[in-house]
């Protein structure tokens, strides 16, 4: 058999396939041990989306609509003189946010990369001018389009997601430098929280900084990192304390820790008075609840019934065992979102994918926890839930961005990588 010699001096049959490698490859980490390939030309073509991850948004959707009319009939009666106000917005604005979630689902998610400092300077611009429109109890987080409210805040969110999976899927390899895995996200992030500080909208400011932070840390920044940006947040407030005075900004804060900390105690009347209803309602609902509709809170006793608080309605109608249920739903919707960013087939993909993912996961948790008073009020809503057109259209058109990198993702699991393979980290080379 004829045979030739390798570089070593042992001799290989002329029939074996050699390895064709270019000359320019290198070695990229995962932390969390996924297989993706960067900088390869060419695309995957488009698939069918995750249908397990398409089923849960539309469950969850129909779960909403009916304990939204459920929660809110009452107050829209007393406040719009028909019942059905809430329920009927809200429905329509589902409806253009599913044509908006399948349309998406079909556009390759690359192109929200290319767009991205367009769409975070329109979203800036929108933020910039709500500060020009009236507010809501001091508030100014709207823009009013023929008769319309537009919230800025939530398209933000969205491009928050962009930037930061942009700016990961750049520096990977460099996320421990504080050049790469600090810096740029705090120049993108600052002005944006502070339109937030401007428009006395608390909520929005977390829900950013937490979006931007859990993706900042599965991209590999340094923790400590995290604890810098919570001093300079403090050092900032301790200036507006100074210059502006924290009452003049945040008055309302206060009465809400005070409520928080003691929500029962005394008189419940004024900021006391949506957390211990919400309590209450909690407290009537009891394993397996009172019955859909027949919940007594949402008769003018909790505020907010239809937005921030329609989560007690949920336990008070539901009992345990039904907000159990839609917790869970909750969950399998993150763990799928977070499945299809491990699938996926770039960096990009994956990060935007756990950014839209951890946006609904912490909305849901802040939210729970706001009605359950495990933390201080603020006005959060719940995904899927709360009435709001703008948050609605927003959120489950970033659903159908998930589910069109669910259309590139790989349907096998990760090849292993043999002796290379570690706990905690997967070493791939790209040829």
């Amino acid at each position: 058999m004829t045979t030739n010699t390798t570089s070593r001096g042992r001799k290989r049959p002329a029939n074996q396939a050699r390895k064709k490698t270019r000359p320019h490859s290198r070695i990229i980490e995962f932390p969390t041990g996924a297989v993706r390939e960067e900088g390869v030309n060419e695309r995957p073509k488009q698939g069918k989306m995750d249908i397990s991850f398409f089923f849960l948004v539309i469950i969850l959707q129909t779960i909403g609509l009916i304990m939204l009319f459920s929660a809110s009939y009452v107050t829209a009666l007393q406040e719009e003189g028909n019942s059905l106000y809430y329920v009927i917005r809200q429905s329509a604005y589902a409806i253009v946010g599913l044509i908006a979630m399948i349309i998406a689902s079909y556009i390759d998610y690359h192109i929200w990369r290319k767009f991205k400092w367009l769409i975070y300077a329109g979203g800036m611009a929108l933020m910039v001018a709500a500060l020009f429109f009236d507010g809501v109890a001091g508030a100014k987080r709207w823009i009013y389009i023929l008769g319309m409210s537009v919230q800025p805040s939530e398209i933000m969110k969205f491009s928050v997601a962009i930037l930061c999976a942009h700016l990961i899927a750049a520096n990977y390899k460099r996320m421990k430098q504080l050049r790469y895995g600090f810096w740029p996200f705090v120049i993108v992030l600052v002005p944006v929280l502070g339109l937030m500080v401007l428009q006395r909208h608390l909520s929005g400011l977390v829900i950013i900084a937490l979006i931007a932070g859990t993706m900042m840390f599965i991209g590999g920044s340094r923790f400590r990192w995290f604890a810098t940006i919570i001093g300079i947040a403090a050092v900032g407030l301790g200036l507006l304390t100074v210059f502006v005075g924290f009452g003049t900004m945040f008055g309302y804060v206060e009465p809400r820790l005070e409520a928080w900390l003691d929500p029962l105690s005394g008189s419940i009347q004024g900021a006391k008075w949506q957390t211990a209803q919400g309590l209450f309602a909690i407290g009537s609902g009891g394993l397996f609840g009172v019955g859909l509709g027949n919940s007594t809170q949402k008769h003018l006793y909790v505020s907010e019934p239809q937005n921030d608080m329609i989560f007690s309605i949920v336990c008070e109608e539901l009992g345990f065992v039904g907000a159990v249920v839609i917790i869970l739903l909750f969950v399998l919707l993150i763990y799928s979102g977070f499945s299809i960013a491990m699938r996926a087939p770039d960096k990009f993909g994956c990060m935007l994918a756990i950014g839209l993912t951890a946006q609904v996961g912490w909305q849901a948790l802040l939210n729970i926890a706001v009605v359950t008073n495990s933390i201080p009020n603020t006005g959060i809503s719940l995904p899927f839930f709360s009435a709001g057109g703008t948050a609605l259209t927003m959120l489950l058109a970033q659903m159908g961005v998930i589910l069109n990198i669910s259309r590139y993702c790989r349907k096998e699991a990760p090849p292993e990588s043999g002796e290379r393979e570690s706990k905690n980290q997967e070493k791939v080379e790209i040829q």
